[in-house]
């Protein structure tokens, strides 16, 4: 069985290019919908961010949220795969 970190790897493996999802979404679809803030927790810690995109997972109000490597390279990234971003929030 999965532990609810490797849930959370797998979701996030598969959110597109230039596509996001919000914490309390990857909680939902790993199995617990209310553990949004343990996403973030887990996706903080991510080893390899080449392989889990966790820069494609933000706040529920669109908001982009932190990121281990800075809130402008969590933005820089979103930007370059097609995400539109207006005043801090993906459109």
């Amino acid at each position: 069985m999965l532990s609810f970190q490797e849930k959370v790897y797998g979701v996030v493996r598969k959110i597109p290019k230039g596509k996001v999802l919000s914490y309390g979404r990857v909680a939902a679809l790993a199995g617990r919908a209310r553990a949004g803030r343990a996403v973030g927790n887990i996706l903080n810690k991510n080893p390899n961010s080449r392989v889990v995109p966790c820069h494609r997972v933000i706040k529920a109000d669109g908001r982009v949220g932190g990121y281990k490597k800075g809130t402008k390279r969590k933005i820089a990234l979103l930007k370059k795969e097609g995400a539109v971003i207006e005043r801090g929030k993906v459109a």
